[in-house]
């Protein structure tokens, strides 16, 4: 059953914060358990969401009534982040959210994965990404491997119109 009729998208604003803070962190920890343990507790987290993401990237969040179920970050054209609550996964939020990335990003979108996440690699992929660059991991703070995928809006086909 998919609930994504009932959410709506909105630019996130800085009481959004906190929300976001606990999707990022609840995420990452339930989708990366390859990662190392979060350092940052949900304050310090927040203080990132409030004044670095919210300035820094143009930010949607997905909303069911009051409830902040993800959010994605757009800044030029790379998605810095795509998150949701673990409880809303295969919901068709995260396909909302990117959806909506899409629609403001008429040139193409870039984004970074890291390879040992197979779910969001399968799931960008679905919708459209390809790989265009693998990395060992040496660019990254966490130091793993990673690649760089792509997407590019469908060509309008020329009629001679």
């Amino acid at each position: 059953m998919t609930h994504a009729d009932t959410v709506e998208l909105r630019l996130a604003t800085p009481a959004d914060a906190a929300a976001i803070a606990l999707i990022h962190m609840s995420s990452r920890a339930a989708t990366m358990p390859f990662l190392p343990p979060q350092k940052r507790n949900h304050e310090q987290v927040t203080r990132w969401a409030a004044e670095v993401l919210l300035t820094e990237c143009r930010t949607w969040v997905a909303v069911r009534g009051t409830e902040v179920l993800g959010y994605a970050g757009l800044e030029g054209d790379v998605l810095e982040y795509l998150y949701l609550l673990p409880d809303v996964r295969r919901q068709g939020v995260g396909t909302l959210l990117l959806d909506e990335v899409k629609r403001n990003s008429p040139d193409g979108l870039r984004l970074q994965v890291f390879e040992q996440n197979t779910e969001a690699r399968a799931f960008y992929q679905r919708h459209g990404f390809t790989v265009l660059a693998t990395d060992d991991g040496s660019g990254n703070m966490e130091n793993l491997p990673d690649l760089t995928l792509g997407w590019a809006p469908a060509q309008a086909t020329t009629s001679g119109r």
